[in-house]
């Protein structure tokens, strides 16, 4: 008889919500277990415009309170995870002085129907309050709007329809995937006795234990709360946990990044935030050396089978044609593509961009023989996570009879601990510490934060590298074997950069399926399996062309 495990509370899904909950409950000292039927934030989580921000968009729908979270989180993101999460200068181009400011105030007033343009006035007014929304742990510069000459002479090729552009800042996450995981580190730190389990299933409940089936066999928990954190599956984990639900009406967001040099030079570092001819908001700036373009807002309801399809791509290269004349576009600039399904309230609104991303946590008490409440985590944008997750575990606290002890405010988050003030300093003296490069010690900060010292200390100072991309084989060694990861496509897509960037060689994904095999004890015949299956979601799903050994492979014009 397996045997039954008591703990305080089980989060099913683990996402950023989730696993942003779970470093929270860690750290007040209550027992957690963390599970997802796939890997961390391999789900909704991984399909973000990878923007940390205020939601300046928010404004215009009257959800202020949404606004002044968001400003706050991303602000307390870029000191907590500085390695991970940076200022992002944005350029709003304006294309009226007057328009919108009706319609807007219609917007604000409950009108279903968002303003098809929006004048100088408007923008104007909007980063004013997002400045004051944003004045809270403050650390990137407010707002400016520039000329129509500036505009044109700071990004060249921009149409010259334009009378004007907003400047401001937000944030961007270099890889978000490893924030979730990171946060999850940082919750079995606080407390060993928790666990996060990835490839973990449901198999039943008896309205008292849970079964989950795990890589490691089959686990028994009772747990004394349920915590519902599955995104746009929320409705039928409910299902299968005796608390039948409709809280989700999913929307699908699309992206696509391109190999563009000119339109990265053009950029100049910047985000470019616009209205597409149909008056949806678009967004496009440099991720990685590749330009991230994004993304749609459609009702969608298929979180297994979402992906981006290619009247999306035609909409994308439209509005960047009609954005920047200057430049030419076409498919076979698309290195990679994704897509996701924004876990959403159930909403009967006809425009899918006015669904609120406001986050809930309605509660489904005891019934029947379930014996233990279930928490559904409902909606959130990304940037408000800490928040979400303050939010529920007081709650889980005062039901649990326990008080909080831990403020998640200013708790960095796993390479954010002790990051250091001067990175060069920092690069210097770990250089010396591991007989690396200094320029290999600061390439490892940027991306992995003080977490870069052990990898250094593994890769020591002559480390082999990937042919096709700057990744070390004993950085990637080091990261199976300390970050759960179970699956070659776990490696590529989530604990690395080398998918998303479309510079993964099939020469360099053997190699890297090579260093799984060593680290996981993998046969034979388990890697050839891995690579088939990485490939074929790589290339059908995600349209990445992978070239037999040259980097900056251009995808299937598909």
């Amino acid at each position: 008889m397996t045997d039954i495990q008591d703990i305080d509370v089980l989060i099913l899904g683990a996402g950023i919500n989730g696993a942003g909950l779970f470093r929270d409950l860690c750290e007040q000292g209550l027992t957690c277990v963390i599970a997802d039927k796939g890997d961390f934030g391999g789900g909704t989580s991984a399909a973000p415009s990878r923007l940390i921000h205020g939601g300046i968009k928010y404004l215009e729908t009257g959800e202020l309170r949404l606004v002044a979270q968001s400003t706050l989180e991303r602000n307390l993101l870029l000191r907590n995870a500085p390695h991970l999460v940076r200022p992002l200068p944005t350029v709003v181009p304006i294309f009226s002085w007057f328009k919108g400011v009706t319609a807007a105030l219609r917007t604000l007033l409950g009108s279903t129907t968002a303003p098809r343009s929006r004048g100088a006035v408007l923008i104007k007014t909007g980063l004013a309050m997002y400045d004051f929304y944003g004045r809270r742990h403050r650390v990137m510069p407010r707002h400016q709007l520039w000329s129509k000459r500036r505009t044109l002479r700071e990004i060249p090729p921009i149409t010259p329809r334009i009378v004007a552009a907003g400047h401001y800042y937000d944030a961007a996450v270099t890889l978000p995937e490893r924030l979730v995981w990171e946060l999850l580190a940082e919750g079995m730190r606080a407390n060993p006795a928790s666990r996060a389990w990835n490839y973990a299933a449901l198999e039943e409940t008896d309205g008292d234990t849970l079964r989950l089936a795990t890589r490691d066999g089959v686990r028994v928990l009772r747990p004394r709360i349920v915590v519902n954190a599955a995104g746009p599956w929320i409705d039928r984990v409910n299902a299968a946990l005796g608390a039948p639900s409709r809280l989700i009406g999913g929307t699908k967001g699309s992206h696509v990044l391109l190999d563009h040099p000119g339109l990265i030079a053009a950029l100049k570092g910047r985000m470019i935030y616009f209205e597409a001819d149909d008056g949806r908001i678009c967004l496009v700036y440099d991720h990685g050396g590749r330009a991230l373009v994004g993304s749609t807002d459609t009702r969608d309801d298929d979180p297994d089978n979402v992906a981006c399809d290619d009247g999306e791509i035609d909409y994308f290269l439209d509005a960047l044609r009609s954005l920047l004349p200057g430049l030419s576009f076409d498919r076979g600039q698309i290195v990679y593509a994704y897509s996701g399904i924004r876990p959403l309230p159930a909403s009967d609104a006809s425009n899918p961009g006015l669904i609120s991303r406001d986050h809930s946590a309605p509660v489904a008490e005891p019934a029947g023989a379930r014996l233990w409440p279930v928490i559904s985590l409902v909606g959130g944008k990304w940037t408000t996570f800490r928040g979400f997750a303050e939010e529920v575990a007081d709650v889980i606290l005062a039901r649990l009879g326990r008080t909080r002890r831990c403020d998640t405010k200013l708790a960095p988050i796993g390479g954010g601990r002790d990051h250091p003030a001067d990175p060069q300093a920092w690069a210097r003296q770990a250089a010396r510490d591991s007989g690396a490069a200094p320029e290999r010690a600061a390439a490892l900060l940027a991306r992995h934060g003080t977490t870069a010292a052990g990898i250094l200390a593994a890769e020591g100072a002559s480390p082999a590298m990937l042919r096709d991309a700057d990744y070390a084989l004993a950085e990637l060694d080091w990261l199976v074997r300390n970050e759960s990861v179970c699956h070659l496509t776990d490696l590529v897509m989530r604990r690395t950069a080398l998918a998303i960037t479309g510079r993964l060689s099939r020469r360099d994904l053997h190699v890297a399926a090579t260093v799984c095999a060593g680290a996981l004890g993998w046969s034979e015949a388990r890697t050839a399996q891995e690579i088939a299956d990485a490939e074929s979601l790589l290339v059908n799903r995600h349209r990445l062309r992978l070239q037999p050994g040259s980097a900056g492979a251009a995808a299937s014009p598909g």
